[in-house]
């Protein structure tokens, strides 16, 4: 698919493949309080960067024909507002209410460690490291939040982004959003630091690294050149057990054998107590500076923030911007990821095979929704799975306004 192309395809994907529906019911939170919708900021990116911000609409149809008319190359959504941001952006009391809590994990801020790709390449090797990242994150809003409604969406090109969509984190207020991202932020974009072993998602976090390492550890080779090894050693504040781990790496080539040497000497060390507090969990520095989350932590803290919406299509990539299943992110594989050019693809085969069917058996035809003819019909499968587990918080406050209404 050429660039040319991009905009064709793009109107027939719209107009056959994105799955309005299921998006509106997602934004109207089951239309508990109809402002969650009408009052929604998007914002739509068109051909040659044209960029309009403060589109709302009032009805489902109003919104797909609005989406189908301006074809935007890209959806963005905003905050819900006190009042429509179409009309009322101007006023000075306009201001937004509430968002989903939303979480942005982007593959370059990790071009300091991965040695596989960088910039905007990805490959199954590098893809690991949103493999730790989404596990790690998924046990945290779960475990220490309590959080149950968290919709996982690949970026359409090199990341992740998470939707926190439970009530409590939508009504988040900014400096709570900061609180949490700076409880869940523990490295930065290319930082090197000594953690807090005591933080209440530290330890787990290092057993889910550890369960991945080996595997990241030989496909990323970080202890392959003498730079690698010499940023691996900083961490180790003892100058004697740096030399002593240092010899150990002059024997050996390759990644593999000069992480074990390195871990047997520090549990050596440990075992006579030999470590002082600044070496006592060195390999756990490194493990946590080598495979922790690396977060956009402005993305989450503001309000205002708008983030690519779910089930768009990226410009460069023509890839979907596609919900993922958590529980089998090891299976998830960003260059499988289906385009719109072959979305389309997939849709007119099945028509011409169904035609030929129906022909040669002089039967009727059934119309199908054309997103079940496609590959994209599992991701519209995973999003409609997470909505009906929404949907059993929009029956209990339904039940609760009925039941306030009848006191009255």
């Amino acid at each position: 698919m050429t660039d040319d192309q991009f905009p064709d395809y793009l109107n027939v994907y719209y107009k056959k493949l994105f799955p309005y529906s299921q998006f509106h019911k997602w934004l109207s939170y089951g239309n508990v309080k109809p402002e969650n919708f009408i009052n929604r900021e998007f914002s739509f990116t068109l051909h040659e960067d044209i960029y309009i911000r403060y589109q709302s609409f009032n009805t489902l149809q109003e919104m797909e024909t609005e989406i189908q008319n301006k074809c935007p190359f890209k959806i963005d959504i905003g905050a819900v507002f006190n009042m429509s941001p179409k009309v009322c952006r101007n006023y000075p009391q306009f201001h937004a209410l509430e968002k989903e809590l939303v979480i942005d994990i982007d593959m370059t801020d990790y071009d300091q460690i991965r040695t596989c790709c960088s910039g905007a390449e990805v490959c199954q090797k590098c893809w690991r490291f949103m493999v730790i990242a989404v596990k790690i994150l998924e046990r945290a809003l779960r475990d220490d939040f309590g959080w149950k409604h968290l919709l996982w969406v690949f970026s359409g090109r090199r990341g992740i982004h998470c939707w926190v969509c439970d009530e409590s984190a939508r009504k988040l207020i900014p400096s709570e959003r900061g609180a949490f991202i700076d409880y869940l932020a523990l490295l930065s974009a290319g930082e090197s630091k000594r953690f807090n072993i005591n933080h209440p998602s530290v330890k787990r976090s290092i057993s889910i690294i550890k369960e991945e390492f080996n595997s990241l550890l030989s496909e990323q080779d970080f202890l392959g050149t003498t730079e690698q090894c010499n940023k691996i050693l900083s961490f180790i504040a003892d100058e004697k057990l740096k030399e002593q781990i240092n010899l150990q790496f002059s024997k050996y080539q390759s990644s593999v054998q000069r992480w074990e040497a390195l871990t047997v000497i520090v549990n050596n060390h440990h075992k006579r107590g030999l470590l002082n507090f600044k070496t006592k969990y060195c390999v756990e520095d490194i493990l946590l500076y080598l495979a922790y989350p690396r977060l956009d932590v402005n993305v989450t803290k503001g309000l205002n923030h708008l983030l690519k919406s779910p089930f768009c299509v990226h410009p460069k990539t023509g890839k979907v911007c596609i919900p993922i299943n958590p529980k089998v992110i090891d299976k998830f594989n960003p260059n499988t990821v289906p385009t719109i050019n072959i979305l389309i693809d997939e849709i007119n085969e099945y028509d011409k095979k169904q035609k030929e069917i129906i022909n040669d058996a002089n039967l009727s035809s059934n119309r199908l929704k054309d997103y079940k003819k496609t590959s994209l019909l599992k991701s519209v499968n995973i999003f409609e799975e997470f909505l009906r587990n929404l949907e059993s918080n929009w029956k209990g406050s339904k039940i609760k306004q009925s039941d306030i209404k009848m006191e009255f």
